[in-house]
């Protein structure tokens, strides 16, 4: 378990609620690929506007870490639990993919309950 990994997710998840777009770039690589069950995008242009419009806030639930895959469970401010994967590399989020639930989420990863951070 890598505890930068972790570090890094939580707090790109905190720059994602406060909707503080610098710090989310930062935290991010130039060619962040962004996705979910609608599509993707990548780049920081992309990341940004998505970002601008993702709805609330974020809270971090449980979080699942292996050789540089994070995924984190995640509830949403209007209550809907997800998860998100999130690849990272030298401290900086390189991916995130969002997924209707947990399971879906380890299932798309290769991680399991034994990955529990």
């Amino acid at each position: 378990m890598s505890t930068s990994e972790i570090a890094t997710v939580l707090a790109w998840n905190d720059a994602l609620s406060e909707k503080n777009l610098g710090t989310l770039a930062d935290l991010s690589s130039d060619d962040i690929e962004i996705g979910d069950a609608d599509g993707a995008a990548q780049g920081l242009d992309a990341l940004r506007d998505w970002a601008r419009g993702f709805p609330g806030l974020v809270t971090t639930g449980r979080l699942f870490v292996h050789g540089g895959t994070v995924v984190a469970e995640q509830t949403l401010s209007d209550g809907t639990t997800i998860a998100s994967a999130f690849r990272v590399v030298h401290d900086q989020v390189t991916s995130v993919f969002r997924h209707d639930d947990l399971e879906a989420a380890l299932a798309a990863t290769d991680l399991s309950e034994d990955d529990l951070a």
